[in-house]
């Protein structure tokens, strides 16, 4: 039951905030295109739910010679390739905003696992067995909040986990909120990490 209500809120949500969003939406989309060479919107190969493959899109935040098929993480020095615009995008969350887009299409939906890209195999693989692919990846989500770039991927597939085996409204609304207040604290964001705990 409901995860029908949760596809309906997702749709509702994220049509309304897109209107709402819309004036940051072009106003973001202005300032990537002054403050540095290539389009706005990055486009990118995710795996969604029961493995399928979708286009994300974000507000480019690095630059056009960065590899695209390559966990930032994975990048030996990530901060070398993040546009000045581009850092202050990735600390607020702000270049996220476009997968608004994702979430009204179905894609994605609010809350979920992060979704990982096409070649994270890792990554998938241990989502796979967690049974964490069965539900829609999300804008934001329990591992999220709970330490984001922080955390090694075996615990971010335990963070997974226990989202989705206690899916509920109750459990969506309080990824939500600490969503927000970790928005605002700029908490767990740690370029390249992934594990790499301070």
């Amino acid at each position: 039951m409901y995860p029908t209500v949760k596809r309906f809120l997702d749709i509702c949500i994220s049509a309304v905030s897109l209107v709402v969003f819309s004036p940051l939406l072009l106003l973001t989309a202005l300032l990537v295109r002054l403050t540095s060479p290539g389009p706005a919107v990055f486009t990118q190969k995710r795996a969604g739910r029961n493995g399928k493959i979708f286009t994300i899109y974000k507000f480019r935040t690095m630059r056009r010679d960065t590899p695209s098929n390559l966990a930032t993480h994975l990048l030996s020095n990530p901060e070398s390739f993040i546009t000045p615009i581009g850092r202050l995008l990735r600390k607020t969350s702000l270049d996220e905003l476009p997968q608004l887009f994702n979430v009204l299409r179905g894609d994605m939906s609010l809350i979920g696992p992060r979704p990982a890209l096409f070649n994270q195999y890792d990554l998938i693989r241990l989502r796979e067995e967690a049974g964490v692919n069965r539900v829609r990846p999300g804008l934001t989500g329990w591992a999220q909040v709970n330490g984001r770039d922080l955390l090694s991927i075996p615990e971010k597939v335990a963070y997974d986990r226990e989202y989705v085996e206690n899916l509920s409204l109750r459990f969506d609304l309080k990824c939500l909120l600490r969503s927000f207040t970790s928005v605002l604290s700029a908490d767990g964001v740690k370029e390249g990490g992934t594990g790499r705990r301070p």
